[in-house]
């Protein structure tokens, strides 16, 4: 899975001028599944994006969560993250997810957040949505679980073959 997280004052989604999700201070969650993803992955990104300290604290340093600040969630689906454009000019999305695995019949990520206590809202899947945002910072992340599922920056992987 691929998410691109923005921390927001406010954030709402709108489907034929509708407004059908809406959320104050939190996390704009675009949200991207891939055909090899599982609930796991879904469980993984929504645990890390619940406890990342990306919210100021009182002295201003980033110490607080998501779950530390009482903030909001609004999930939006975005399977053009898994957009391949290695070849020709028109984007290729073969390893986005089909429709019925990507939202069965919820955005995986959106569940795991609510099972932590968030307050999760969603656009509406396959529409044509307008996403409207005050991007606080701006502050932008992006997370994937195949890097969260990788060994850490920095540290090497015992290949077996040091003999220590």
């Amino acid at each position: 899975m691929r998410a691109v997280l923005q921390r927001v004052g406010h954030a709402a989604v709108h489907v034929a001028g509708v407004e059908v999700g809406a959320i104050g201070h939190g996390l704009l969650i675009l949200l991207g599944v891939g055909s090899a993803d599982s609930a796991d992955d879904a469980l993984m990104l929504a645990q890390k994006t619940a406890t990342l300290r990306i919210f100021a604290d009182s002295a201003g340093r980033f110490n607080c969560s998501l779950l530390d600040v009482g903030g909001a969630a609004l999930v939006v689906s975005q399977f053009t993250l898994y957009a391949d454009m290695r070849r020709g000019r028109r984007p290729s999305f073969l390893t986005a997810a089909r429709p019925e695995q990507a939202e069965p019949p919820e955005l995986p990520d959106a569940e795991a957040l609510r099972s932590q206590g968030i307050y999760v809202a969603t656009g509406q899947f396959g529409a044509e949505m307008q996403v409207s945002l005050v991007n606080d910072g701006p502050f932008t992340i992006i997370l994937t679980s195949e890097e969260l599922r990788g060994p850490r920056r920095g540290k090497q992987q015992d290949d077996g073959a040091s003999g220590t």
